[in-house]
Formats: C-alpha cells, sequence, structure tokens
C-alpha cells in the first residue's frame, strides 16, 4: 500500500493533489472515519488543502478560528497529540465538546516535519480509544512519507513560478527593447527602476507591461 501511495503522490501535480492522495490513503490504512491535513502556507497561516469530508472542514475550521486544539499544539510544538476519548479529554474543553457533539470520539494529530514543521495529519475515528500502537506507527510513516511529497510539490512549484516569472521577464524586456532601442541591459535598468520606484514586484511591473504594453505611471 505504500508503494502504491509513493506512486501516487510521485504523479501527482500539485501540493493539493499530493495531499488529497495522502488522506484517502489515510482511510485505508488506518482504522479512521475521516483525515485531513492542514499545511503552513508562505505567509506563515495555517491553509486547509485536504479534508475527507465536511466533519474536518468543522474541526479545523473551528481550531483555526480559536488558535487552539490539539492541531494548533502538533503545528506549534512539532509532536504527536492523541485523544483516547473526546468525551473525556479535559486539555481543550470546548475543542472536545465540538467534536464529540459531531461523532468523533479519538484523535491523533501527527506533525509534518522536514527541518522545521510544515503541517499536520490529522486522523479521526467515531470509536473512543480508535488508534492503536499500529495505528501510530503507520500514521507516523505516512506523515514522513506526506512530509517529503509536500517538500517535493512546494519545491517544483517554486522552480516553476520561477522559470515563469523569467519568462515574463524576458518578455517585458523585449518588448522594451524593440520600442525604445536599448540592449537587454538598458532594457531590465528600466524594468528594476519602476520596480524599485513603484514598490512593485519585478514580475508584476513585466506582466502589466506585457498586458498593456506600457509601464506602470
Amino acid at each position: 500500500m505504500f508503494a502504491k501511495l509513493a506512486v501516487e503522490m510521485h504523479d501527482a501535480v500539485g501540493v493539493e493533489e499530493t495531499i488529497g492522495a495522502v488522506v484517502q490513503f489515510a482511510l485505508q490504512a488506518l482504522d479512521c472515519s475521516h483525515a485531513g491535513v492542514a499545511l503552513y502556507s508562505r505567509g506563515g497561516q495555517p491553509e486547509i488543502p485536504a479534508v475527507t469530508d465536511p466533519v474536518v472542514a468543522e474541526i479545523y475550521k473551528f481550531q483555526l478560528g480559536s488558535q487552539d486544539g490539539p492541531l494548533m499544539a502538533a503545528m506549534r510544538e512539532g509532536t504527536p497529540v492523541l485523544i483516547r476519548d473526546t468525551a473525556c479529554d479535559q486539555r481543550w474543553p470546548e475543542w472536545s465538546i465540538m467534536v464529540s457533539s459531531l461523532g468523533v470520539r479519538s484523535v491523533l494529530d501527527v506533525p509534518l516535519t522536514l527541518r522545521h514543521t510544515v503541517g499536520v495529519l490529522g486522523l479521526y475515528s467515531r470509536r473512543p480509544d480508535g488508534f492503536s500502537a499500529d495505528d501510530e506507527a503507520i500514521a507516523h510513516i505516512l506523515a514522513r512519507h506526506a512530509s517529503v511529497a509536500v517538500g517535493t510539490a512546494r519545491r517544483e512549484a517554486t522552480m516553476a513560478a520561477a522559470v515563469d516569472a523569467r519568462k515574463l521577464v524576458g518578455q517585458a524586456m523585449g518588448i522594451l527593447m524593440e520600442r525604445f532601442d536599448v540592449d537587454g541591459d538598458r532594457a531590465f535598468a528600466i524594468l528594476k527602476r519602476y520596480s524599485q520606484d513603484t514598490n512593485t514586484k519585478l514580475r508584476d511591473v513585466a506582466q502589466q507591461l506585457v498586458d498593456t504594453r506600457r509601464l506602470p505611471r
């Protein structure tokens, strides 16, 4: 099953599709009723790229709003959190009441970690004490696979964006070179000056020039 997951994650296009494969695999490999993944975005705030159903979305929404709960604790501390029974656990009383009302009785949140925590894999069961020691071991292996896959997908996305930006800047330089009869160095200097003077990213200045054939005022 892990070999199949590795192939699916390798073939996935982008972070969201990669994480989608992870949560669906979690339902197959573990005795859980729901699963989801929360990731730190580039802005530093958690985002929810994949959940198996609205129950998980509701649980995540509550924690992101209150900035409290096992998900947030696992993200901040980089350590797993196991809730054996939400009807008895008193660490996050309001969260426990809400989750119990949704029919979820046990929870396992496992950090996704590379050099630092990049997110959390959340596993949910409708049964009290729903996760065995074997389940926890499998969850940790799955989280490690997911961490590497997310890191790879994000690097590929960053590289693709950088390539697109270079192409865009090259197109904008070509427009300036043709219109003002300047060489490449001078065209790039013009773009850079407009970027600095207007406090606008170089890519955005290039995009505006390509779209409108005009430099920003």
